[in-house]
């Protein structure tokens, strides 16, 4: 498996852990990333939010989200390690590459099918001129 794929790794972490604790843990995961061949594009910390329904007797949770490159054998060790870790209470990986295309090719397709049509707005581009009526007679 040589192709690169996207992926999007969100996990939430017990809310009693501070907030350096997350930032240990956040650049854990990515050294499991990275070490295994992987490569992160992009890393949010979205912080505490209420969870849709308890988890552990716990109604908050700070969630991180992790924006991945790579194979899928990475994401496998990672999700082995937060499944063994009792700081982290849910995770939840997506790939997102055969969507993010999908949707490219879709508004491209729209945009070549605006274009060809002549009577489109947004294929021409007319000045908009703002003066009202009144500025338009004084003139």
């Amino acid at each position: 498996m040589a192709d690169k794929r996207t992926y999007e790794v969100v996990f939430i972490v017990d809310p009693d852990v501070a907030d350096d604790e997350v930032m240990k843990l956040s650049e854990g995961v990515q050294k499991i990333i990275t070490g295994q061949g992987g490569s992160i594009t992009k890393t949010e910390m979205m912080g505490k939010r209420q969870l849709a329904y308890e988890i552990n007797h716990k109604k908050n949770g700070t969630y991180v989200l992790l924006e991945v490159e790579g194979s899928g054998a990475e994401i496998a060790e990672v999700e082995r390690r937060m499944r063994v870790n009792d700081q982290i209470l849910r995770y939840m990986t997506i790939r997102v590459d055969e969507d993010r295309r999908r949707a490219d090719k879709l508004r491209d397709r729209r945009a070549r099918k605006a274009a060809k049509q002549p009577g489109n707005a947004r294929a021409k581009k007319v000045p908009v001129d703002f003066r009202s009526d009144e500025e338009e007679l004084a003139s």
